[in-house]
């Protein structure tokens, strides 16, 4: 069987060397792009990130329509803390107080909201519940897995959410839509449970490719 080839976006924000050190420990094919033709011809597309939302959306805005034809046309596509709320069609996260929502990917029909009530952000091992069957999800039910992140995913459709935590709330921590996944913790800092998440999106991949 040929190696899996995995894009990580390089958008400009993210951790991107631990999230490809994590995927080659999976034996996958790492390629970190900005390159739409490498993402086109790619088994699988990752979207890391870290920082604000307006400013990931802001820096990715020139791939938008890349990313979206790409998890359109079937590519397993996984996004990563803020690249799982780009994900979604919208968030509170401004550039700056009453400015409005920013506009997301809109690949998983939902909005990102603040963590309220609760210290932010959120920083540190959390459990996870798997709370619907997925592919992405095998084998790590009760898992412990790192979380930095002041807002919250809020899908539209329950049944996208696949995986919750706790945190003053139970919030969804994992979600996905046929061929598109995010999580909101780090897999990649997350140990075993989270090298298992990559392998399981690498296995994903080859039986989509």
């Amino acid at each position: 069987m040929a190696t899996t080839q995995i894009a990580i976006i390089d958008y400009g924000l993210g951790n991107l060397r631990s999230v490809e050190r994590g995927f080659q420990r999976s034996n996958a094919n790492v390629i970190v792009t900005s390159d739409p033709d490498i993402m086109f011809n790619s088994d699988g597309i990752v979207l890391p990130g870290v920082g604000a939302f307006s400013e990931g959306i802001g820096n990715a805005e020139h791939l938008r329509k890349d990313i979206i034809e790409i998890s359109e046309n079937g590519t397993p596509t996984f996004g990563i803390c803020l690249g799982m709320q780009m994900l979604l069609t919208k968030s509170e996260e401004a550039e700056r107080v009453g400015q409005g929502d920013v506009k997301g990917l809109d690949l998983i029909p939902g909005n990102n909201i603040r963590i309220r009530n609760r210290k932010v952000p959120h920083m540190g091992w959390n459990k996870l519940k798997i709370v619907r069957g997925h592919p992405i999800v095998d084998g790590i039910d009760g898992s412990y897995v790192y979380f930095v992140h002041s807002y919250h995913a809020v899908p539209e459709d329950n049944s996208t959410i696949i995986g919750t935590t706790e945190y003053g709330l139970e919030f969804a921590s994992i979600i996905a839509r046929d061929n598109i996944f995010g999580t909101q913790f780090h897999p990649e800092k997350s140990g075993a449970a989270g090298l298992k998440i990559l392998h399981n999106f690498i296995e994903f991949c080859q039986e989509k490719s």
